[in-house]
């Protein structure tokens, strides 16, 4: 698509840019900053449909917004899986009962979610889904099975679950997309895994029995797996450009840091900064040369390796240009402090899982010969 910013597009920034100065310094706790947010109308602009609570802004305003955002400092959002997720989701395959009850609750910034996808040994195989979901005489279902790699379930108070209705079913086959309320203390148990950087974002899911109401199906008993690779189509977009932004911010510390110690004298490690800076340029036009555009099968798998490598190769020359001072924490041992990291060192860290997390990078390259290439798929059991 021929992408560019009109006149129109500057006076939405020039609004978005007031607004978050106003408010981002006054930003409390997250869930207070959701309800903010919702409360004038900035979440869920990409949406396409209104009448939900939300306001309706044209790609370029939304990429506008979501630059804007990304520069202001504003906390990292809570309520993304919702609002980019689950809703482009549920007003593709949602009933009009599942929109009214759940998209208002999303656009005010009340509820959250989690996505429960992924499965221990199964993890970026999304159709070796072996949850089981099994409808009961009221009409519900009762729901069994782990998740694992779950954003945010420690605090969200719904999940979309993908699970196995027909248990003769294999593979894609005979799966459900269910909308379950996270509240249920004896029927579903979430575990946070700490990871290397001492945080835990991430967790384990445990089902027991827990419930789902068969209103709350979307798509139809059966048609997960359609639902679920519609929202993973969802998954890269304008954010991609956002996330671009926070890269950059990243890169100038990394650069400022090399001069600081002097590692920019050597020609190498120069040529490795310029380089970044670079390819860093040639994202962020591919993703908006591919911005909005559809059937490509292969453009957010491109995106996702670009990205996810040049963010790793980043957090490597972070600790480098810091030399033996990278090895030692910010600060002295304490039993409240045991695992303190500055910026750098958290950023290398965290960005070793930017190759597995999302699909990994075999995964998506995997995905490209086959479904762009249209080379031989993959023999059962190869390793």
């Amino acid at each position: 698509m021929d992408f560019g910013f009109a006149a129109g597009d500057e006076e939405f920034r020039a609004r978005s840019r007031e607004w978050l100065a106003a408010h981002v310094s006054g930003a409390g706790d997250r869930r207070g900053w959701e309800r903010v947010l919702g409360r004038d109308g900035w979440i869920g602009l990409g949406w396409g449909e209104a009448g939900y609570g939300n306001r309706i802004a044209s790609l370029t305003e939304q990429v506008v917004w979501a630059e804007e955002y990304a520069r202001s400092g504003a906390p990292a959002r809570s309520g993304h899986i919702g609002e980019n997720l689950l809703a482009p989701t549920l007003l593709a395959h949602g009933s009009d009962a599942q929109k009214r009850r759940f998209l208002p609750a999303v656009a005010a910034g009340e509820e959250w979610w989690c996505q429960g996808y992924s499965e221990p040994g199964a993890g970026s195989d999304l159709a070796g889904v072996r949850t089981r979901a099994e409808r009961q005489g009221d009409g519900h279902y009762r729901i069994t099975g782990q998740k694992i790699w779950t954003s945010l379930a420690h605090e969200a108070d719904w999940c979309f679950v993908l699970a196995r209705t027909d248990p003769d079913s294999r593979r894609h086959h005979g799966l459900t997309f269910l909308l379950v309320p996270m509240d249920q203390p004896e029927l579903i148990e979430v575990r946070p895994i700490r990871q290397l950087t001492g945080t835990s974002e991430f967790n384990e899911v445990f089902f027991d029995g827990a419930v789902a109401r068969a209103e709350h199906v979307v798509g139809g008993a059966g048609d997960g797996w359609k639902v679920a690779m519609s929202l993973l189509g969802f998954e890269r977009g304008v954010s991609t450009l956002a996330q671009q932004i926070g890269f950059a911010e990243e890169l100038g510390r990394v650069v400022r840091a090399a001069v600081a110690s002097g590692a920019a004298d050597d020609p190498v490690l120069r040529d490795r900064l310029v380089t970044l800076w670079a390819e860093l340029r040639a994202m962020r036009w591919n993703a908006l040369r591919t911005l909005g555009g559809s059937g490509d099968a292969g453009a957010p798998s491109v995106a996702k390796l670009l990205w996810a490598g040049w963010h790793q190769r980043l957090g490597e020359l972070a600790v480098q240009v810091r030399g033996a001072a990278a090895g030692v924490g910010p600060a002295d041992w304490t039993p409240g402090t045991p695992y303190a990291l500055d910026a750098a060192q958290h950023l290398f860290l965290f960005s070793r899982a930017d190759t597995v997390y999302g699909g990994s990078d075999q995964i998506q390259r995997t995905i490209i010969a086959e479904r762009v290439l249209g080379l031989p798929r993959e023999p059962k059991g190869a390793v």
